[in-house]
């Protein structure tokens, strides 16, 4: 059987689906990399909702998702922008999925940190990114998980250099209760976050970022670096402080960041690794033996499908990500919170269909592949 994708340059080609997907099975707990995966959020199809609506989640798709990823022995990083953080998800619906998913990883014994924004803010002074900040500080604290302070587009907007990154930044690390991540996200990601850490000169930008760490190691866990610079996030890698961990963002090259070099290497915190989950955690599982070889053997073939998702414009990297979750039996339809379904064209959805397939990450290559026709006959696709 085959099946007639459109591509890039407005007509159609077959494509011979595989039969078989790639069978894995949770294993061992994952032992030499902490691996979060970054998941999404379910919307709820039948929701009488506009673009402009609060989100309608659901929820019980919404957890069973991240109970699958707990399963396979991945954390879960939750409410960030792989749940459409300032891109459809609001911060009312942010704080009860945080609720939701601290308590549903309390009950199933699973990892979890949540991320930390002003996002129920449009705009304001320096006092009032922090009050954000503190409100959503606490209420992650409260519900048991780790915090993931994110970038804010509100103190990008407020902050007039350095220093101001340094106060806002030294305030919340003093009075966190536990150590957290500190997340640096890239302007491919969100275009508001341009000249994040006071300078659009990423050098520059980077020493102001490591001048924050060092001046409160013990509150630092770990960072999160989503530039999609190898390079830079290496040299980033080997000025932390001891005992604060890198966790790659990077989408386009996480295996050799993972895999690391002589002098180290990252952990990983990926919204690729919401439709890699499976794979990934095995592949690290054959890391975790020291069969550097064998772990690139696995997770190096998923690089062109990831660099696909992100693509630019990159911060629609999510609805590629859902709609593999679709295809491959997550949840019963393709629609996403805030209408963002619509962020990426027919032939994108066609290649990513096929890299994935090609990976074997359906568990049910039958479903996929009808759930591809009813699409491609929505958009006029005759088979």
């Amino acid at each position: 059987m085959t099946i007639r994708l459109p591509d890039f340059k407005g007509g159609v080609r077959a494509y011979e689906p595989r039969s078989e997907p790639l069978t894995l099975t949770p294993g061992a707990p994952l032992t030499s990399r902490t691996v979060f995966s970054a998941a999404h959020v379910v919307a709820d199809p039948y929701a009488d909702v506009s673009p402009d609506s609060p989100a309608a989640v659901d929820w019980d798709a919404t957890l069973a998702f991240r109970r699958h990823l707990w399963s396979h022995g991945l954390g879960v990083a939750e409410a960030m922008d792989t749940a459409q953080r300032g891109m459809g998800l609001d911060w009312a619906g942010a704080a009860e999925l945080i609720r939701r998913s601290a308590a549903e990883a309390k009950a199933v014994g699973g990892r979890i940190a949540c991320g930390v924004g002003t996002d129920q803010i449009a705009g304001g002074s320096l006092a009032e990114v922090r009050a954000a900040y503190e409100e959503q500080l606490a209420l992650v604290e409260e519900s048991g998980a780790q915090a993931i302070l994110m970038a804010s587009r509100a103190l990008a907007a407020a902050a007039s250099g350095p220093e101001d990154y340094l106060e806002v930044y030294g305030h919340l690390l003093r009075q966190s209760a536990e150590p957290v991540v500190l997340h640096w996200l890239g302007p491919m990601f969100d275009p508001a976050l341009e000249g994040y850490w006071g300078s659009s000169d990423l050098d520059a930008a980077t020493d102001t970022f490591l001048e924050v760490i060092a001046a409160h190691p013990d509150k630092v866990d770990g960072i999160k670096v989503s530039l999609l610079e190898a390079q830079r996030e290496i040299d980033i890698r080997r000025r932390l402080p001891q005992g604060v961990r890198c966790y790659t963002g990077d989408d386009f090259n996480y295996p050799e960041l993972i895999a690391g070099d002589e002098q180290g290497f990252s952990h990983a915190l990926l919204g690729i690794f919401d439709p890699l989950g499976p794979l990934a955690a095995e592949a690290v599982r054959v890391l975790d033996t020291g069969n550097v070889a064998g772990f690139r053997e696995l997770l190096d073939p998923t690089v062109e499908l990831s660099r696909h998702l992100f693509q630019a414009p990159t911060r629609f990297y999510k609805t590629g990500v859902v709609f593999l979750a679709w295809l491959a039996g997550h949840q019963s339809h393709f629609t996403m919170v805030g209408g963002l379904q619509s962020a990426r064209s027919l032939p994108h959805f066609a290649r990513a269909y096929e890299l994935a397939d090609g990976l074997g990450l359906f568990p049910d290559p039958k479903l996929a592949e009808e759930r591809m026709k009813n699409l491609l006959a929505l958009y006029g696709v005759a088979q």
